[in-house]
This record gives C-alpha cells, sequence and structure tokens, in this order.
C-alpha cells in the first residue's frame, strides 16, 4: 500500500513537471550545452580568426584540445550553467505547492510526510540525473566525431560521479524549498551553499578532502587517469551519507512545520 501511494505521488509529480514543460526545455538546454562544447573547441581558431580581428598576418595557434579535456570541458558548463537551470526548474517544487495550498489536499489524505518528501526528492533527482545523462551523451558523440576515441568506460564513471554531485544539490534544493516560500530566497540559498562549498573545497583542498564539491574534480581525473583523485571513495561515502542526512532532516523539519501551522 505504502509502495503504492509513494509511485502514485512519485507519478504525479512526473506529471507535473511534463505539464510545465520542464521535461522539454530543461533536457534541451543540456543537449545543447554538451553539444556545443566540442564544435566550439573544434572550431575555435577558426572562429577567432574570422571574427577577432587580428592584423594581417598574425598567426594564432591553439591546439585542438583532447577528447577526455573536451568532455572536461563540458562538465565544467554544466558546473556552472547547468545548475543554475536545474535550480531554477526546481526550486518550487514544495513552497509553490504550500504558497497555493494544493498540497493539503494530499497531506489530508493518510499520505506519510516521508512519501512526500521523498517522492518528490526521486523525482527532481531523476530529472536532473536524466538531463544531464543526455546532454553529456551529445558531448561525447561530438567529441568523438571531431577529436576521436576516447576511454567510454571512463566516461561513463565519470558522469555517475557527476551525478552524485547533482544529487545532492538537488536535495539542497529540497531542503529550502521545504521550509521557506519565497523561491527566490530557496534560488539565492541553493546556490550560494553550492558556490561557497566549491571556492571553501578550493581554498582549504587538503582540509576539505570529503567535501562533495570535490567529486567535479574526481570526474576531471577519471577522464584523464581512469582513476579518481585522491580519498575518492571516502568523499563517495561522505556525499552519500549527506544526501541521506539531509533527506532525513528535510522530512523532519517539513513535519515540525506542517503540525505546527
Amino acid at each position: 500500500m505504502k509502495m503504492k501511494q509513494w509511485l502514485i505521488l512519485f507519478s504525479k509529480e512526473q506529471k507535473e513537471m511534463l505539464k510545465n514543460f520542464k521535461w522539454i526545455w530543461v533536457p534541451l538546454v543540456f543537449l545543447i550545452l554538451g553539444m556545443m562544447q566540442p564544435i566550439t573547441s573544434y572550431y575555435l581558431p577558426e572562429l577567432l580568426e574570422k571574427l577577432g580581428g587580428l592584423p594581417e598576418g598574425a598567426v594564432f595557434e591553439i591546439p585542438v584540445p583532447t577528447a577526455p579535456e573536451v568532455l572536461m570541458a563540458t562538465l565544467g558548463q554544466f558546473s556552472q550553467i547547468g545548475i543554475l537551470i536545474l535550480v531554477l526548474a526546481t526550486m518550487g517544487v514544495v513552497s509553490s505547492e504550500r504558497s497555493s495550498g494544493s498540497y493539503v489536499m494530499i497531506l489530508v489524505k493518510p499520505v506519510s510526510f516521508t512519501s512526500y518528501i521523498t517522492a518528490k526528492w526521486a523525482s527532481i533527482s531523476l530529472f536532473a540525473i536524466a538531463s544531464f545523462f543526455l546532454g553529456y551523451l551529445f558531448s561525447g558523440y561530438y567529441t568523438y566525431i571531431l577529436m576521436g576515441e576516447f576511454v567510454v568506460v571512463d566516461m561513463l564513471v565519470a558522469a555517475g560521479v557527476y551525478a552524485i554531485w547533482l544529487t545532492f544539490i538537488m536535495t539542497l534544493v529540497l531542503l529550502f524549498s521545504s521550509i521557506m516560500k519565497s523561491i527566490g530566497a530557496i534560488a539565492f540559498l541553493t546556490l550560494g551553499t553550492t558556490m561557497l562549498l566549491s571556492i571553501i573545497t578550493s581554498l582549504f583542498s587538503k582540509v576539505m578532502y570529503w567535501s562533495p564539491a570535490r567529486l567535479s574534480t574526481h570526474s576531471n581525473s577519471i577522464l584523464l587517469t581512469s582513476s579518481g583523485a585522491d580519498h575518492f571513495w571516502l568523499n563517495l561515502a561522505v556525499t552519500i551519507s549527506l544526501i541521506v542526512i539531509l533527506l532525513l532532516v528535510t522530512i523532519q523539519l517539513f513535519k515540525k512545520k506542517e503540525l505546527v501551522s
């Protein structure tokens, strides 16, 4: 009964995102980002020559990056624009229902807070991971066409590690969306937390070796060397543990807030 109830809630979330066309425009943005990175990397010298206004006779040589380097650059694009798009698309996952009052129609039924929150978490996580993989696969295809071969297994493992980083960010979105009504504040706190964590991790890399923000570094390392950087497995375990802890905290905070109100 509980599993059937959870699947109904999950299905409702998916239909809601289809109804709002999120399942169309967000994957499309990732597809374009993924496709453009190898194309611009390959044709960059020609673009600079035609658009850069260089003096006549000037020679401007830029070596064509290798396939793993292009895939790393694609992850960099996703870390900047892709994460912003995902946060903006999912920031109202709980707060919009609380603002409209429609969540009352769900919670007056015998639906547990755990099912309500976890169904939303699974829905936005699947949405983020599927959009990312679509864009990354297109990037891999065009990288192969323009730059040559690369180790497909390394690409898929690196993508899997990066997907865990995206899941961590989606968990942050859910946490802030569960305790706040302002979608602007939710986006600000999620992006601010992500940026702050990345900056601190970069500045104090020897101390912050456990930080979830290091997962993108591990993805790059896998693409270049077929293995993660130092403390890879510890970093992975800490991030997954933090996702579970944040999810449990979100359920408890949401439950407490709703019971009080």
